[in-house]
């Protein structure tokens, strides 16, 4: 009556222990049960592997708990995924009609305590517990004379996922002590096997996800926005860049300098429905506070001295079209306030004008700046902020997207083979280093060492070795990085490295470093070594001089 069902495994199981599960207790030695334990153990491990479900091994676990150690109607309970309830997912001489009464909430019945405790219990008479439910099979079903239910928690890294449990006669003369040590064992298999089978599930998910990706970007043919790679947060940045390519809503592009803001932003004008208007792009760190309202605006005729003719903005060249602002985070406090109510009306009026114009302009900004941080600060209006930040898409930095580099440096290596009439090329043991390279800036940066090497190499080939001295030293990687050139620590001329005019190695050619690259501390010290001329100042850190004013301007430093 306790065994309603066999398989083949039990009963080669039963063969090899020499005796049926019928045969008296009092026949049972320690010895006995030993070599039951030791063939059980045997057999489970047998079928790890066997199968990415871990179904049959748990039903198969169950059976022979049952056929070899006279532990019955064993069933694993597992939580669903939101962790209020549990349910029988295996069992062994259960019938249907009863595992799918088996249904417990957090602290219901003694299943449900342990699934919500992730304690062991074990009622010894379930004729005299209250805890114990008898909810899935009638107690005319079992034995006669007190029969004990022993219910052992699963548990990976401190998680309860389910529960182990079944019923135990006691009037065997089998230690329970060596049930319970065999439950706790067969317990944490059971958890291992959940464990990997969810941990494989959920790869299998995210590389399904990426098929996805790739199919819906090569459905798009994003190519054809000039985008190069196919890395999946590449593609994930092309998706949403569809997505939302037909709204009007404001796009704000984040990311690092040298991630392809401009490309991203051209992309998406081509993908919206404006792609026959005006592109219009500014570069805001690139315009004198002084000029801005004439740049965005435009001006009237006499306006100021020297306004001999009427001249649209940049607004009014990107009616019905798109307008991209770059560094949007550059733009000063006064022309955030006329840029919002631009935005909020749709309409302009020029300088030195006094009609107001109706445009129909999409706006893309970027920043590599946190804008939140600079909102904080009061460096930049709130409203204007949640204005721009309707659909945020952040690109990728290189480092994110390691995958891409040996397309991106034959597209630039094709590109600039081009443009100067040479015939270099890259073996694959020199695209595996430029991929292999740990790379401090962007793809600009990238850009620059593959236009390097196809002007100053004397190969028709590049390999491995060859690529090595073209890519950027220590102390280039140390100004690109956020704080180069601290005060006290050795500058460019003075024991690290030349002077930028000076007989420079290929090493020494300055890469791209982004606006935060140097500290106030780093400017002064520098100022201070070249006696107050920052032209030289500019040099030792590596800087042009352009570059030098802006950062000394920017973090507001007095001359």
């Amino acid at each position: 009556m306790e065994r309603e069902c066999e398989t083949e495994t039990g009963r080669v199981s039963r063969q090899r222990s020499g005796r049926r599960a019928e045969e008296p207790d009092s026949e049972r030695s320690p010895a006995f049960w030993r070599a039951q334990e030791m063939l059980l153990l045997q057999q489970v491990m047998a079928l790890a592997g066997r199968k990415t479900d871990p179904g049959p091994a748990l039903q198969e676990m169950l059976h022979l708990l049952s056929e070899l150690l006279g532990l019955n109607r064993g069933r694993i309970v597992l939580l669903d995924a939101a962790g209020r309830h549990g349910e029988i997912r295996y069992a062994y001489g259960l019938t249907r009609e009863e595992v799918s009464r088996g249904r417990y909430g957090l602290h219901e019945g003694i299943t449900g305590r342990v699934l919500a405790t992730g304690q062991l219990m074990v009622c010894q008479n379930i004729d005299r517990d209250p805890l114990f439910l008898g909810r899935m099979v009638a107690r005319s079903r079992l034995p006669e004379g007190p029969v004990s239910f022993i219910a052992q928690p699963i548990r990976v890294a401190e998680r309860t996922l389910g529960v182990l449990a079944c019923h135990r006669i006691r009037r065997r003369p089998r230690p329970l002590a060596d049930d319970l040590q065999m439950l706790k064992l067969l317990a944490a298999y059971a958890g291992q096997l959940l464990q990997l089978h969810a941990q494989m599930q959920a790869r299998t998910e995210s590389l399904r996800q990426q098929n996805r990706l790739l199919s819906r970007a090569l459905a798009s043919s994003a190519s054809r926005y000039g985008i190069v790679g196919s890395s999946p947060r590449l593609l994930q940045a092309v998706t949403e860049l569809e997505q939302v390519s037909d709204s009007t809503a404001s796009v704000l592009l984040l990311g690092e300098s040298g991630t392809g803001k401009e490309l991203f932003a051209r992309a998406l004008h081509l993908a919206s429905p404006r792609r026959e208007a005006p592109f219009i792009k500014v570069n805001c760190a690139a315009i004198p506070e002084t000029l801005f309202e004439s740049e965005l605006f435009g001006y009237e005729k006499g306006a100021f001295t020297g306004a001999q003719s009427l001249r649209q903005g940049s607004f009014e060249q990107a009616d019905g079209g798109t307008l991209f602002l770059d560094e949007i985070g550059e733009l000063p406090l006064a022309m955030q306030t006329k840029l919002l109510r631009t935005l909020q009306e749709g309409s302009i009026t020029r300088l030195g004008g006094k009609s107001e114009l109706a445009i129909d302009v999409r706006l893309v900004a970027a920043t590599n700046r946190h804008l939140e941080e600079e909102v904080a600060r009061g460096a930049f209006r709130q409203d204007l902020y949640y204005r721009l930040n309707v659909i945020p898409i952040r690109l990728p930095s290189l480092a994110e997207r390691s995958g891409d580099i040996p397309a991106l440096a034959l597209h630039h290596l094709n590109r600039i083979n081009q443009a100067n009439q040479r015939n270099v090329h890259l073996t694959g043991g020199a695209l595996e280093r430029l991929q292999a390279y740990p790379w401090p800036g962007n793809i600009r940066e990238l850009g620059n060492v593959i236009e390097r090497m196809v002007l100053l190499t004397d190969r028709a080939a590049l390999e491995a070795e060859d690529v090595e001295r073209f890519l950027p030293g220590e102390q280039e990687m140390a100004a690109g990085a956020p704080g180069g050139g601290a005060a006290g620590g050795p500058l460019p001329g003075e024991g690290g490295g030349p002077f930028p005019g000076a007989t420079a190695t290929v090493a020494d050619v300055r890469p791209y470093v982004p606006a935060t690259s140097h500290s106030p501390e780093a400017l002064c010290h520098a100022l201070r070594r070249s006696g107050g001329n920052k032209t030289r100042a500019a040099q030792l850190l590596g800087l042009t001089p352009r570059q030098f004013s802006y950062r000394w301007n920017k973090l507001g430093l007095a001359d």
